[in-house]
């Protein structure tokens, strides 16, 4: 049996996903559109609070992997959000589309895998996968469709999103499985984002209700984190006699401009596996040259090659990051972009 989501809000005071309408047998037959072989995905700009108004609509924020689900009358297509074809790594997702028995869709949403809270965990998404690089299937991944934007033969990305939301939760009406809808939650965004942080949840996701589906990170979405999670590039690591596999800390850099900028180590959240993984990867980036200015006889460099998904608290007054746990490394294709100095949450 497929695990549910846990609920943001527990209580009746909030209310979910609002029920499906029956879709109008008087709509006109419009005419088709073209069916597009990927669509840019729409991001999220981080905020330190919630907008307020009746403007916008909230929801869970996912820890997992972008993906679209491209449904076509040739078969399924799992596409990640640097556009590599991933089908093969979630044959469930992909099974569970094709039961959905429609002619063209294309599903904007997130592959997770849920603990035993119904929270999303990005470390067990990343083991079920076989690791950075690795070539497993993950049969225990739910996908959380948040958007649809091809539709029926039409093309639903200039539509605002309230349109586009009433037709997903029509298409996935109770759906349960390897493929659930992504509930849309009423009410407070700073109750919502108080209680989605009491619950340990990642946070949650504000999104303009008027606005069409438009690519790239324009503020029509908005994330706002409990604890925050960002991609770092690791530069080398701190050798250590002690800890695991020789590797006390990883070295991590952010971007500012065309260059990387040292945001301090993170010596948490891997075990003695991850450790000596990390250790024979970074031993064959080695370089004398530093991509970031650090010294130390301790210290061994690494090409700027691997990203690692890294949980802080804040920020020291020097630009450090504040009690950094690893979280696992992001896979090339997923194009996880590295954390940019210049994009710190705003108010």
């Amino acid at each position: 049996m497929s695990r549910r989501a846990k609920p943001l809000l527990q209580d009746d005071s909030v209310a979910k996903s609002k029920p499906a309408r029956p879709r109008d047998p008087a709509q006109p037959h419009l005419p088709f559109d073209p069916m597009p072989d990927r669509i840019e995905p729409c991001l999220a700009l981080s905020k330190k609070a919630p907008p307020k108004g009746p403007d916008w609509v909230f929801e869970l924020k996912w820890d997992g992997y972008r993906l679209a689900i491209h449904i076509e009358p040739k078969g399924v297509r799992i596409i990640t959000r640097g556009g590599y074809d991933w089908t093969d790594r979630f044959p469930a997702i992909a099974e569970a589309a094709r039961r959905l028995g429609v002619g063209t869709a294309i599903l904007d949403g997130e592959a997770v895998v849920l603990d035993k809270e119904g929270r999303s965990d990005f470390g067990a998404l990343q083991r079920s996968l076989g690791g950075r690089g690795g070539k497993r299937s993950s049969a225990e991944s739910v996908f959380f469709a948040f958007d649809l934007l091809y539709f029926d033969g039409h093309d639903l990305t200039g539509t605002e999103l309230s349109v586009r939301r009433h037709l997903l939760e029509d298409f996935l009406d109770g759906a349960t499985g390897a493929i659930q809808l992504s509930e849309e939650v009423y009410g407070d965004g700073t109750e919502l984002l108080a209680n989605a942080c009491a619950m340990g949840l990642e946070g949650i996701i504000a999104k303009h209700r008027d606005q069409p589906y438009r690519s790239g990170r324009t503020g029509d979405w908005l994330k706002i984190k409990c604890v925050q999670s960002e991609s770092f590039m690791i530069v080398g690591y701190e050798q250590s006699t002690v800890a695991r596999s020789g590797v006390g800390s990883l070295l991590l850099a952010a971007r500012k401009g065309h260059d990387w900028v040292y945001v301090g180590s993170v010596g948490t959240g891997f075990n003695a596996k991850d450790a000596e993984q990390l250790r024979s990867m970074l031993d064959k980036l080695k370089t004398k040259r530093a991509a970031v200015p650090l010294k130390g006889k301790n210290l061994v460099f690494a090409q700027p090659t691997l990203i690692a998904e890294i949980e802080f608290r804040g920020w020291t007054h020097d630009g450090s990051l504040r009690h950094a746990s690893y979280k696992g490394l992001r896979e090339v294709q997923d194009n996880a972009a590295v954390f940019n100095i210049d994009d710190k949450p705003s108010a």
